[in-house]
């Protein structure tokens, strides 16, 4: 497998800030071929699937503007440098929709696009969580979600795979309800590689495949 290896012949800034790092990359193929990429490097991120006792997952409605359309989206966010993974997402959670999950088990690892963009994603599974008196508001923006709401796990109209965020959060009218034991069998079958972590496509059958794999 060596042979198909690029090759970076040098990595130039271009901007940088909290969010994201952007360079340039000179690469060289293995036919001899160079050309210059963008390359994005963005922090962590982690995600959750709360599910509660009547498998209903909590779900928060929104308008992104960049796409422009209103989207149903998991909670989640950044993590903030050396912040343990899994207390992030449980920030996360209670930041964005007042809810406080009440345990918090690792899914997945993946990246969304392998080809331009270095960000890993985090999802997790919370079984429960309680109302608190948080005041749902990303970033302390003023910029709150529009509804958040529970909703059944199994509810999945066709017309929201339009709707749905797959990009930086993955929309919980199909994600996946899959716990590590069922991601573990579907890795083995496809090679037996880390459950944890997966890249672009793979990455997100792992955590499409068992739609209502938990109970």
């Amino acid at each position: 497998m060596t042979g198909t290896r690029w090759t970076i012949l040098g990595e130039n800034l271009v901007d940088e800030n909290r969010h994201v790092r952007l360079s340039t990359a000179d690469v060289r193929l293995p036919s001899g071929v160079e050309f210059t990429q963008y390359v994005a490097r963005m922090p962590r991120c982690a995600m959750t699937l709360v599910l509660n006792d009547d498998r209903e997952v909590l779900l928060m409605y929104r308008h992104r503007w960049i796409i422009d359309q209103w989207v149903w989206e998991l909670p989640g966010g950044y993590v903030d440098h050396a912040e343990d993974v899994a207390d992030a997402a449980a920030r996360e959670v209670e930041e964005e929709t007042s809810w406080r999950p009440r345990s918090m088990q690792h899914l997945v690892t993946y990246q969304p696009a392998v080809g331009t963009l270095d960000q890993p994603q985090e999802i997790y599974l919370a079984r429960g969580a309680d109302l608190t008196e948080t005041h749902p508001d990303m970033e302390g923006r003023g910029d709150s979600v529009d509804t958040t709401r529970w909703r059944d796990a199994d509810d999945r109209p066709r017309s929201d795979r339009r709707r749905s965020n797959r990009g930086r959060y993955l929309s919980g009218t199909h994600l996946a309800l899959a716990d590590a034991e069922t991601l573990a069998g579907f890795h083995r079958g496809i090679g037996g590689a880390d459950v944890r972590q997966r890249s672009g496509t793979v990455g997100i059958i792992a955590v499409e495949y068992s739609l209502g794999s938990v109970r």
